[in-house]
């Protein structure tokens, strides 16, 4: 049966195109949902998924593509269909009402609320029909309705609770002070959950975390802790090897299933390819094992190849389902494998590569997610092959089995560009490119933040951009992120307007979502009706608004305008009695901590960048491991931005480093050894 498209036909959103077709009569977020709800006197049904997502494309093939259920729905409800990452802000309220309703949450999310946006039940998946205990999507909505028509002062009451306890501020009793030893009592709890065995932290679903990973290499610089380099490198290594790492096309899937991350969930977000591309690059920094720097450039060619646009921003994720089946295109059955290699090719790829007739996915009869059974030196050892010999069998096989996968049918992109997301990339491949000097990522991230200056900032800084249209005001996730970007993008290209518009970017931010009561950032600008405000501090699948926030603070802080570091002091401070409660939750900001506890540096070089001696002094500075350092260029834009770098000049003509530690300046000196002595480099 064909059906008229729903009101979903007119959005941008790719995951509400999805929708767009099915016989549920959909609304996006909008006054005129609720009004007809009103109207009708009914609730509201919402969903919430975003459009690589598993399980909410399962909901929609068993129910929202049915028609006797999609009846049921249009029937009982006003049914509201939300884009999570266009709407993060709504994500976030109804996902803290999940919570607290279910003691749990995930995608897709099911809201049932009052015509005035109060959700009184709350649940993720719901098959169509109740088994094994789940409860079925046809059983719920009689049951709503029953209650909604019989005994509705109950559920207005609890949706008015709910609503009252998301609104309440934590009520501080006694203030807490963060300082090294919330670092160790992080450090301790990451020790704690980390899986000896298989690496990376806690059980099955298993996250890269990148987060936890920046933390750890901090603490281990700090302290000189060997146990917290080694989960650092142990984890990196398992998830590189392993089939969440896309051992043939690059760039790495969202998580693994199990805990030894062979088999992944196989969507990829842009979000997980900046943040690990961040991870990859700062442990090149800090080991020199050249394996991270052959992943980060993995995962920097996987985004420029299939994550970018042609005007030069990013999207935002691949599929985990192609051709109705969840990894499809990344399996390899062995007969699939073998008849694209010849026999030699073949025994290598079955060996490094775990193949078997079997199959590594227990569900799957026969399907194989590829990994590297072990290091490359001993595969090549137990190979019989040189290792030169190896690297470039190894390399023939990746290209002709890519160039076989490349003929399948490929996963959905989402093609939309969000700003925080392109933000997060442009500090990853910014960073990575200048310690690589990889100028062709560096080129990339200036592509992407001029789109982003370009396309979508013309009125205020908006948040999503899809098929010509910039729409939705930006939230804090965008500002902190694009921040990020034009800090880490300035350190690349030391090119001045990157600085003013983080700074200018920075004063807006303080203005729309700072709160003056409780300290911290709000993540929107206003509220929905009666719907609070929300304030997220927690770092999840990747740090927050308000950990970033703190961060480009403290840098811009002490290296560009000195009030921004007291509003970061008084940000650390607001959710200092969260992240004492439960530092793992926030490693972000105690990656933010440790920079302002200290050891800090101030660097500025002086010198003619396109000089060998300045250009090799540079990329000392740059491919040494000093988080909490601020790396500056003298030039005339930057002298008049500063005023206080006009008087650092060269000595003798020589390229010259001036180095601020904690706030105290030392003499200058036109040895690099002698610089890195004092940023604690021996």
């Amino acid at each position: 049966m064909t059906t008229r498209p729903n009101r979903l036909i007119n959005e941008k959103s790719p995951y509400l195109q999805q929708h767009a077709q099915n016989p549920v009569n959909w609304y996006p977020w909008g006054e005129e949902a609720f009004q007809e709800a009103r109207k009708r006197d009914v609730p509201v049904f919402l969903s919430i998924g975003y459009s690589t997502c598993h399980w909410c494309h399962v909901m929609e093939r068993e129910s929202f593509e049915d028609e006797d259920t999609a009846k049921a729905l249009n029937t009982a409800f006003v049914c509201v269909k939300v884009d999570r990452e266009e709407r993060p802000d709504l994500d976030a309220i109804y996902m803290s009402a999940c919570q607290m309703l279910t003691g749990g949450g995930g995608w897709p999310l099911t809201i049932i609320m009052t015509p005035e946006k109060e959700p009184f039940w709350a649940g993720t998946y719901l098959p169509k029909t109740s088994h094994h205990g789940m409860l079925g999507l046809r059983d719920l909505i009689p049951r709503i309705s029953r209650l909604w028509k019989n005994d509705r002062f109950r559920l207005v009451s609890d949706a008015a609770s709910v609503v009252e306890a998301l609104s309440q501020t934590p009520i501080i009793t006694k203030p807490t002070a963060l300082s090294e030893a919330t670092l160790n009592n992080a450090y301790n709890q990451l020790s704690a959950i980390y899986d000896e065995q298989h690496f990376g932290f806690g059980d099955a679903p298993k996250f890269p975390s990148p987060h936890h990973l920046l933390f750890l290499l901090r603490y281990w610089s700090r302290t000189h802790n060997t146990n917290a380099i080694e989960m650092v490198e142990n984890t990196l290594n398992a998830m590189m090897r392993g089939g969440i790492h896309d051992q043939i096309g690059g760039g790495f899937h969202r998580y693994s299933t199990d805990t030894k991350w062979l088999i992944p969930h196989f969507e990829k977000m842009l979000y997980d390819q900046a943040t690990l591309l961040l991870a990859y690059s700062e442990a090149y920094q800090a080991t020199g094992d050249p394996l991270y720097a052959v992943t980060t450039r993995d995962i920097a060619d996987y985004t420029l190849r299939y994550l970018t646009s042609a005007e030069g921003a990013f999207y935002s994720a691949e599929d985990a389902d192609s051709e109705g089946e969840e990894g499809k295109f990344y399996t390899w059955t062995l007969r699939e494998l073998t008849d694209e290699l010849n026999e030699e090719e073949a025994s290598i790829a079955i060996h490094i590569f775990g193949i078997s007739e079997a199959g590594n996915i227990g569900e799957r009869p026969g399907k194989n997610v590829l990994f590297i059974a072990a290091s490359d030196e001993k595969l090549a050892q137990e190979l019989g092959l040189e290792p030169a010999e190896y690297q470039e069998k190894v390399k023939s096989i990746r290209s002709k089995l890519l160039e076989a996968r490349n003929k399948r049918e490929r996963p959905l992109l989402d093609d939309k560009i969000l700003t925080d997301w392109n933000g997060l990339m442009i500090a990853a491949l910014s960073k990575a490119g200048a310690e690589l000097v990889e100028e062709s990522y560096i080129k990339a991230a200036e592509k992407a933040a001029s789109f982003i200056h370009t396309k979508m900032n013309e009125s205020g800084l908006l948040h999503r951009y899809r098929l010509g249209e910039a729409a939705i005001p930006a939230f804090l996730d965008d500002y902190a992120y694009l921040i990020w970007g034009l800090l880490e993008l300035y350190e690349a290209t030391f090119d001045t307007k990157y600085l003013v518009e983080a700074k200018c970017l920075a004063d807006e931010a303080i203005k729309f979502f700072w709160d003056p009561d409780f300290g911290g950032f709000h993540m929107s600008r206003s509220s929905e009706s009666s719907l609070p405000r929300v304030k997220e501090t927690y770092d999840g699948a990747k740090p927050s608004g308000n950990s970033v926030m703190a961060m480009n603070l403290l840098r811009l802080g002490r290296g560009v305008e000195a009030g921004f570091e007291a509003t970061a002091e008084q940000l650390l401070n607001a959710v200092a009695p969260l992240v004492e409660a439960n530092p793992i939750a926030h490693t972000y900001s105690l990656c933010t901590l440790d920079y302002s506890i200290g050891p800090s540096y101030e660097v500025v070089v002086t010198g003619n960048p396109s000089s060998e001696d300045t250009r090799q002094m540079l990329y000392a500075l740059r491919r040494s491991y000093i988080p909490n350092k601020i790396l500056m260029l003298k030039t005339p834009s930057l002298d008049y931005l500063l005023g206080y770098t006009s008087m650092m000049n060269s000595i003798e003509g020589k390229p010259t480093i001036y180095v601020c530690r904690n706030r105290v300046c030392n003499l200058p000196v036109t040895n690099i050894k002698d610089a890195m002595k004092s940023l604690g480099i021996e």
